[in-house]
């Protein structure tokens, strides 16, 4: 299997942070694993918003959040299980991330709802 991609925190650019929130969808799959303690699994993220996302869309969403340097996505036998990276974005860019969600009126942890 093809290894995934991360970027470095170093060449994480807020442009890709902001396209990859600006997707009501995007912005409650990060807002819920930001918030998990042991990271979501693409099945339990799939039934976060007002519908289920199909599978394939879920994966899209995922591979923009990684590629954007929101989350580390890790492979578990079959799962895969994501991890956000806001302590080292938070590094980076200092509240970034969390004025993105609150401007959506989540906070990290809150059920995340997409309209």
């Amino acid at each position: 299997m093809r290894p995934l991609f991360h970027p470095a925190i170093e060449d994480v650019r807020p442009e890709a942070i902001l396209h990859a929130l600006s997707d009501p969808e995007r912005a409650a799959i990060f807002a819920q694993i930001a918030g998990g303690s042991s990271g979501g699994t693409c099945t339990a993220l799939a039934n976060i918003c007002a519908r289920v996302i199909p599978k394939s869309s879920l994966s899209n969403h995922i591979k923009v959040l990684r590629e954007a340097g929101l989350i580390r996505c890790e492979r578990q036998g079959v799962e895969m299980h994501n991890h956000s990276r806001c302590s080292e974005l938070d590094k980076r860019f200092p509240g970034l991330a969390k004025a993105i969600l609150s401007a959506y009126g989540w906070t990290p942890g809150e059920e995340a709802k997409a309209d």
